[in-house]
């Protein structure tokens, strides 16, 4: 077993008027927020197939399918604390994680310290340890008509340990 690992994430969603907009674990105030089977929170999801991916476990989707009725509604927040006793199941801890959100409207800037916050409180690793970048489509494609929101992330794991020296 290789003591890094390293793995990357995409997800998209529909934007939709009048839904709650869960994006890294808080709630951003919008006219829009994004559809799915869960909260729709890109950012949790795009953070859970990285470090899925990382471990060699498949996908967001494998282990919290959208036919399964008890992930209905559900806080993405509770997918990325299950995933993170998987990793750990396997002897992993995050290393770091980075995140870029692709969204036209809106401006996410203002938001990323309290998404940095809660996710490090979610991980349980430092804020400094997790960067979220936000850019636009430059109006481009689906994301461009505020017709949805993608998101991509690249997540390291290591084993504890693994290269102490004496």
């Amino acid at each position: 077993m290789f003591p890094f690992r390293v793995g990357q994430g995409y997800d998209v969603h529909q934007m939709e008027e009048g839904r709650p907009f869960w994006l890294g674990g808080i709630l951003i105030p919008h006219s829009h927020g994004a559809k799915g089977h869960s909260d729709a929170d890109v950012v949790c999801h795009v953070i859970c197939d990285a470090l899925l991916g990382a471990a060699n476990l498949r996908n967001i989707g494998y282990h919290f399918s959208d036919k399964d009725p008890q992930w209905k509604g559900v806080d993405s927040k509770i997918l990325l604390a299950k995933v993170l006793e998987m990793i750990r199941e396997k002897g992993y801890e995050v290393g770091n994680i980075d995140v870029t959100v692709i969204l036209q409207n809106p401006r996410l800037n203002p938001h990323i310290p309290d998404m940095k916050a809660c996710l490090a409180k979610v991980t349980n690793i430092s804020e400094n340890e997790i960067s979220i970048k936000a850019t636009t489509s430059e109006q481009l494609g689906f994301v461009g008509r505020e017709e949805g929101i993608a998101a991509q992330c690249v997540a390291l794991i290591y084993i504890p340990g693994a290269f102490q020296t004496s």
